[in-house]
């Protein structure tokens, strides 16, 4: 049997803002509680061949938080991403904003305690 090796695929160029840095980045989002929102809210990251560094989903009777932390995209791509999750449906609410350490350490924080 072959054996399996891990590819390494390229993160995507930002050709509008090629000499950024990456920027730790929180996506909070507020969306209707459908079956197929985070799905549809995680399609958009996967498109750019970003993996997020950590995912959230609450539910809370017909909707749903997501919040999601990213340290891959430009401060840019995170705005374009923002506004490609605004132009859902499902979604009625979105914060992005950069995600500086404090932020960093509440969003672990919240997820080691749904854990």
């Amino acid at each position: 049997m072959p054996h399996l090796e891990a590819v390494h695929t390229s993160t995507r160029p930002d050709v509008w803002a090629s000499n950024a840095a990456p920027c730790p980045v929180l996506f909070r989002i507020q969306a209707e509680a459908d079956a197929d929102v985070v799905c549809r809210v995680l399609n958009l990251f996967a498109l750019q061949q970003l993996m997020p560094q950590r995912v959230e989903s609450i539910r809370n009777g017909d909707t749903v938080r997501i919040e999601i932390l990213s340290h891959e995209q430009s401060w840019h791509r995170a705005q374009v991403i923002g506004e490609k999750l605004r132009n859902l449906v499902s979604v009625f609410d979105l914060q992005v904003q950069p995600a500086h350490a404090a932020k960093t350490a509440e969003f672990a924080d919240i997820a080691i305690r749904h854990c």
